[in-house]
């Protein structure tokens, strides 16, 4: 099969690749049904994973999972490993919501105990939870130091403030904190961003959504999280809002300005970077870390807050709710992580843009729960669709540094979603499907509505067949709050 002046080659099942060729240092590997690729190749997305392939240092692969779609010089739904010592770090390869991310909650309810409630849950949620562009104030305003607490201990300031328990930490990828955050390394206009968004849920893709299991794949591993067919779960989506935003605008203008002076050329302006090791490499990944650990608090507390409004709305005790958090994984960063290449230990800046961390049992970065068992990864479909729960793979260790996909992924633009349908036409078909929505903007609905994006089940297919995660249940939305 032909992609423009590349071949593509399958590999085994759901998984594809495109040989070396030109500038490439590597070859492109790419996971996908066979039914997704006319649409995959249509996107032009695999034209900038072969970009991708040309950056220094870059280990094994440029990959992509199923979800891929074009984004800003990386593709979304990329992953790429360059080595710490000769490769590089870019914005593009992270994303501008740095930390955007899911959590997965369990209940002690049933679908029987909430059914005539769905209508007040999603108000509760509206009342209790900032959403939308520009939304603020879920809490008081930081001042400067409060504002640099939270970059410095992400989630723990949250839960420090009284936003949800210490053992939310263990179920947080990361236990929420990355310790190379650097404050000094932010921005002004930045810390100007950042100080009343803390607890706010944003727009675009972000949400929180209340829903229950609809199937059960794996009852061994759901047993481990004691999680059964038709209990009420909760997911939040969001990340680290304009904060996160201006960190990534300022450094890509930072290296877009150096491109002249690195010693290598790049193929697109939008591929900015610098080499890891650099001055401004490691101001940027610290700048960045500190935007990771504010996007954790702002998970944090908007997961407080949805169990608070649950608890008012449904006039229940804490205990006989049972709000319990099962993970919290990112999907737009940069880490630096130990993984063999060629039976060789190596230390890596994983970029993961649109893709999730799928870290298999063993690994000494979970917690100890997690390392018996695997990571558990959260694949979210849109507002309309299932969602997924599954858990990471020695597999995914071995051949994508751990890394999964990490949601539906885009198949038409916002642009073209608002030529095509109006809001009522998309809230009257996400009712006649019995699912309660509210959108601070009208326009939001329309855009994210679930024709704009692939098949979530096919895009889970595909990383199940390829043995990069395994299903252990999925769920289907009753009530959606969007931004």
């Amino acid at each position: 099969m032909q992609y423009k002046e590349f071949e593509i080659k399958k590999v085994a099942k759901a998984i594809w690749e495109i040989p070396r060729k030109g500038n490439m240092r590597v070859p492109v590997r790419f996971y996908a049904l066979q039914s997704m690729l006319p649409q995959i190749i249509k996107d032009n997305a695999l034209s900038q994973a072969v970009n991708v392939a040309s950056l220094p240092g870059i280990q094994k692969y440029s990959m992509a999972m199923p979800d891929i779609h074009y984004g800003y010089g990386f593709p979304i739904g990329g992953v790429a490993a360059f080595d710490c010592e000769t490769g590089i770090i870019s914005p593009g390869g992270v994303g501008y919501d740095i930390n955007c991310g899911v959590r997965f909650c369990q209940t002690n309810l049933f679908y029987k105990d909430i059914k005539d409630k769905i209508q007040n849950i999603v108000n509760g949620f509206y009342d209790c939870v900032p959403s939308g562009v520009g939304s603020h104030d879920a809490i008081k305003r930081l001042n400067q130091n409060e504002e640099e607490q939270v970059m410095i201990k992400g989630t723990k300031w949250a839960i420090e403030q009284g936003y949800g328990e210490i053992s939310d930490l263990d179920a947080t990828e990361s236990f929420g904190r990355m310790k190379e955050a650097n404050p000094d390394k932010v921005s002004q206009r930045a810390r100007s961003r950042g100080l009343n968004q803390v607890g706010t849920l944003g727009s675009g893709n972000h949400f929180l959504e209340i829903g229950i299991i609809d199937e059960v794949y794996d009852q061994k591993l759901a047993n481990e999280f004691s999680l059964e067919k038709d209990q009420v779960v909760v997911m939040v989506h969001s990340g680290s809002r304009g904060f996160g935003y201006q960190i990534c605008d300022d450094y890509l203008h930072l290296m877009v300005r150096e491109l002249n002076n690195l010693p290598f050329s790049i193929p697109d302006r939008q591929l900015a970077c610098t080499p890891f090791k650099s001055k401004l490499g490691s101001d940027y990944f610290q700048a960045m870390s500190c935007a990771a650990n504010y996007a954790w608090a702002n998970r944090q507390v908007l997961m407080s807050l949805g169990e608070k409004s649950l608890r008012k709305t449904l006039s229940i005790s804490k205990s006989d709710l049972g709000f319990k958090l099962i993970y919290d994984v990112c999907h737009n960063i940069a880490k630096v992580e130990k993984h063999k290449v060629n039976g060789n230990e190596m230390l890596l800046c994983v970029h993961r843009k649109g893709a999730t961390r799928s870290f298999g049992p063993n690994q000494p970065e979970l917690a100890k729960k997690y390392q018996r068992i695997g990571q558990p990864v959260i694949v979210p479909g849109d507002m309309g669709t299932n969602s997924y729960l599954m858990i990471g793979t020695n597999r995914a260790m071995k051949e994508t540094f751990g890394s999964c996909c990490h949601g539906a992924g885009r198949v038409m633009s916002r642009r073209e979603a608002k030529r095509r349908y109006n809001f009522n036409q998309v809230k009257n078909k996400l009712k006649s499907n019995g699912i309660v929505v509210y959108s601070a903007q009208r326009n939001t609905l329309v855009e994210e509505c679930s024709d704009t994006y692939k098949d979530v089940n096919e895009v889970v297919e595909a990383v199940a067949l390829a043995g990069l995660a395994k299903k252990i249940v999925r769920t289907r939305p009753l009530g959606v709050l969007k931004g």
